[in-house]
């Protein structure tokens, strides 16, 4: 997958409020089960399981079982990856802004 797609895919997870919440609540217990998760969300456990599943194919949390439960953790590694490129987007735009500049004070 090319590093656009990735990023487009982690973007897409991230738009939603829930998922969003779910990765707040697994940041700040390390990890957590779907039923965990759910004990303390507006939603039901199945929902819960369907927005791990996307936040996996994100690349954004990884799971172990534990027993017969499944735990879910953040992978920071995508977030750290995107945060690059928009720092790279946005030290490009700066240059070119700053060269606009440059030719609208010389003009």
């Amino acid at each position: 997958m090319t590093a656009a797609a990735e990023h487009g895919q982690l973007f897409a997870a991230l738009a939603d409020p829930t998922r969003r919440q779910v990765l707040d609540l697994l940041a700040a217990r390390g990890e957590g089960s779907a039923s965990a998760l759910a004990a303390v969300m507006p939603v039901s456990r199945p929902a819960v399981i369907k927005h791990l599943a996307v936040l996996d194919r994100a690349g954004l949390v990884e799971s172990r079982r534990q027993g017969r439960e499944v735990l879910f953790s953040v992978r920071p590694e995508p977030l750290e990856s995107a945060a690059r490129w928009m720092a790279a987007v946005a030290a490009e735009w700066d240059a070119r802004l700053a060269a606009l500049k440059r030719l609208a004070e010389e003009g």
